[in-house]
């Protein structure tokens, strides 16, 4: 049986999906990227911190995930919105699979989005305040989650993304 889940925008505009990675909803900012490969390097770059990202390629995790390809040292989106998840990856290098990186790393994604549609309409929109939900909560109801979550304009993330102490890359 197949679960549903949704992706909700401020503007009220619902994207209807399947959830995988971790369970649950999430809140950030919806925004779309367009790269064909790296879709490990985006979930780890600190640039995406609070944001939930929308990948316009349509098959993800073809290729697993590994630990080579992070750009930081935990993964940094809200939450990922993909077209199609693949069920199987394939990369000598790869160490798991993209939905099983998501739940470790308590991260919420959709499978089965029209993201094509979703891209044009944050293109034109702009990005805006989201979440992600499971079919079970009402839309109506999480609205409201959503309109109280802050808007990214004026929020100081660095301290979230960086490190502790500086670091000498040379010695990485």
């Amino acid at each position: 049986m197949t679960r549903s889940a949704y992706l909700l925008l401020e503007d009220g505009r619902v994207f209807p999906g399947e959830p995988f990675g971790a369970s649950g909803a999430t809140l950030g900012e919806a925004v779309f990227n367009t790269s064909m490969t790296g879709y490990q390097e985006v979930l780890t770059d600190p640039s995406y911190a609070g944001q939930i990202v929308v990948m316009t390629y349509p098959m993800i995790g073809n290729y697993g995930v590994n630990s080579e390809d992070v750009e930081s040292g935990n993964v940094q989106v809200a939450g990922f919105i993909v077209r199609e998840l693949s069920g199987e990856f394939s990369n000598w290098r790869a160490r798991g699979s993209l939905h099983d990186y998501l739940a470790t790393n308590g991260i919420v994604g959709l499978t089965g989005v029209d993201t094509r549609a979703l891209t044009r309409h944050l293109r034109s929109a702009g990005a805006m305040r989201a979440g992600t939900a499971p079919g079970e909560i009402t839309p109506d109801d999480f609205m409201q989650r959503i309109l109280a979550h802050p808007r990214m304009e004026g929020l100081d993330l660095t301290c979230g993304v960086s490190t502790p102490q500086p670091y000498d890359v040379a010695a990485a």
